[in-house]
Parts: C-alpha cells; structure tokens; sequence
C-alpha cells in the first residue's frame, strides 16, 4: 500500500470502514476492479452490522453483500 498508518482506536467508525475495504479487496479477488467494487458496495443492497462492542472503544463490523445480484442468466 505504500501509505504510513496512524494507530488508531478501533471505534466503529473505524471498524465499519475497514469491513467495506476488506469487501472492495475481496471483490477485487474475484476479478473485479477496485472501482468497480466501489460501485458494487454503492449499489448493491448490502447489509452492514455493528457485530459486537465489547470493551469501548473496540467494535466489530461486519458487511454481507447478497450473492443472488451476482447470478446470471
């Protein structure tokens, strides 16, 4: 990534932007360009959920994305 990242708390904010950049890497795994995951994740009806807060700040997101839009005829 070439970037120098600052440590920050895991807050959910935090944590939500992570799951949608772990998606846009998984996506892209499957042979889709970044920006054509970006657009995916814009447009699609994904599901984003605070999973868990245990001890604040710490918090778990999670992103589910519905596999039937990506079935074709």
């Amino acid at each position: 990534c070439g970037r120098k990242r600052k440590a920050a708390l895991l807050d959910a904010h935090v944590a939500y932007r992570m799951a949608c950049l772990n998606a846009i890497n998984y996506l892209k795994t499957l042979g889709y360009t970044g920006e054509q995951a970006y657009m995916i994740l814009g447009c699609a009806p994904v599901e984003g959920r605070i999973a868990s807060i245990v001890d604040i700040p710490n918090a778990c997101c999670t992103l589910s994305i519905p596999t039937e839009i990506f079935d074709f005829d």
